[in-house]
């Protein structure tokens, strides 16, 4: 049994669960209390809660795309010379900004287009929902998630041009 690898799949496991469910809470909580706030909405509108289940969707669609370079991360860290311990703290410091970068980038971009939707529409999609207008409220969920569905590769492809890759001498 490889030593390192398996406590990599206990490590990333327990990170996931951890990580995950905090992202998501997180996320809830900061959009209901948005809602709530700043729009006036209460808690059974239903429009309004498929809008944040898009936003939830997406978040974690995008989060989930960072375990690829995490674990390339990983594996490079684990052929030098250093201990387990070190190894683990070096594996979350690296995963909690990947992470922390997907969030903030997978939120703003949720955001960015939601906000943008609503400015170049003739109709306010956000009276709407607070209206508690279902059509509308999957309309902009779809516009989230497809917007999530483009962005997602450049995300994943600018956390994975933060690896620290070794230096190869280069000879010409």
């Amino acid at each position: 049994m490889n030593k390192q690898v398996a406590l990599l799949g206990l490590v990333e496991i327990l990170s996931a669960l951890s990580i995950g469910i905090f992202i998501l809470t997180l996320t809830y909580r900061l959009v209901k209390i948005y809602g709530s706030k700043r729009l006036g909405i209460d808690e059974g509108n239903l429009a309004y809660n498929i809008l944040i289940a898009s936003l939830l969707f997406s978040v974690g669609h995008v989060v989930n795309g960072v375990v690829q370079p995490l674990l390339d991360s990983f594996r490079l860290l684990s052929k030098s010379d250093i201990s387990s311990l070190q190894l683990i703290l070096k594996f979350l410091a690296y995963g909690g900004l990947y992470i922390a970068i997907a969030y903030i980038l997978s939120i703003s971009i949720s955001l960015l287009g939601i906000y943008v939707y609503t400015y170049i529409t003739p109709l306010d999609e956000l009276k709407e929902i607070r209206n508690n207008n279902i059509g509308v409220g999957i309309t902009v969920s779809t516009i989230v998630i497809i917007l999530t569905l483009f962005t997602k590769d450049g995300i994943i492809l600018f956390i994975e041009s933060l690896v620290p890759h070794p230096n190869f001498p280069t000879t010409l």
